[in-house]
């Protein structure tokens, strides 16, 4: 159960997904890599540093677009300007899913089955109880983020704002929607948990357009910048200039008690 009686919510926190609730960084980022890999014959495969260089941009939450404009670049870098080359975004796509989900449509074979889990569902239903209700937003496809909510977790019906259900972030209309289907009430803090330049963008363009509801950006590092401690800080202060709040490596580091904390401050 996702909220308690909406009139006595204390708070409601969204989440994003990968990154945060799964680990994605031999599923999703291996998918790019291997597309953009593909698409340049070979000569160029992105690390994850890459990665994390293109999403630091805050507007690549996409990542089959993602992927096309790393093959892009590649080749404007080797001095083939884009309106030069004859990518196929479909084609993209379906190499990119063929990777992810796998080559059965039914029975799903890819990097998907093996993403690490980040939640334990009791944390969830420790939310429940403390009346503080909750929900998703993310920019993966329904099927993607249903398989690791309902299948993986085990969550029955759950709140979600998926890739085809709103713009891309940072435009916060699926946050709004999101939140709408928790509570009608605009005096709720909203908290939003995000591994991403784009997620802590989300949450400020959120707040210019409501500014007087309390609206908290919270940053989640994902596991593939853990190690080394640099690589961590500068993670964490990427997060911090792009307006997180405060960041955590887990979410679960949001207990109830540091949401009743983060709320009283103003």
């Amino acid at each position: 159960m996702q909220t308690s009686n909406s009139s006595t919510l204390k708070a409601i926190a969204i989440f994003d997904i990968d990154g945060v609730i799964r680990d994605v960084g031999q599923s999703y980022r291996r998918a790019l890599a291997d597309t953009v890999e593909q698409f340049t014959q070979g000569a160029y495969r992105p690390t994850q540093a890459d990665i994390d260089q293109l999403k630091g941009e805050g507007i690549w939450n996409n990542d089959w677009e993602g992927s096309q404009e790393m093959v892009y670049r590649y080749f404007e870098g080797q001095g083939t300007p884009r309106d030069r080359l004859s990518l196929d975004f479909e084609e993209i796509v379906a190499f990119f899913q063929s990777r992810y989900r796998g080559t059965d449509p039914v029975n799903w074979n890819g990097y998907i089955t093996t993403e690490p889990i980040l939640v334990n569902p009791a944390y969830l239903e420790s939310l429940t109880q403390a009346g503080i209700g909750w929900g998703f937003f993310s920019g993966a496809t329904r099927g993607s983020a249903e398989y690791i909510l309902t299948r993986r977790l085990g969550l029955q019906n759950p709140i979600l704002i998926a890739m085809e259900d709103a713009p891309g972030k940072p435009d916060p209309t699926g946050l709004f929607a999101t939140l709408n289907q928790i509570s009608s009430d605009p005096s709720i803090p909203v908290l939003y948990l995000g591994d991403t330049v784009a997620d802590m963008y989300t949450i400020d363009k959120a707040r210019l357009e409501y500014p007087s509801r309390q609206w908290i950006g919270v940053g989640i590092l994902p596991p593939h910048v853990h190690t080394p401690e640099e690589r961590r800080q500068a993670y964490t202060q990427t997060l911090k200039e792009a307006g997180a709040t405060v960041v955590y490596s887990n979410i679960e580091e949001l207990t109830p008690a540091e949401i009743s904390r983060l709320i009283e401050v103003r």
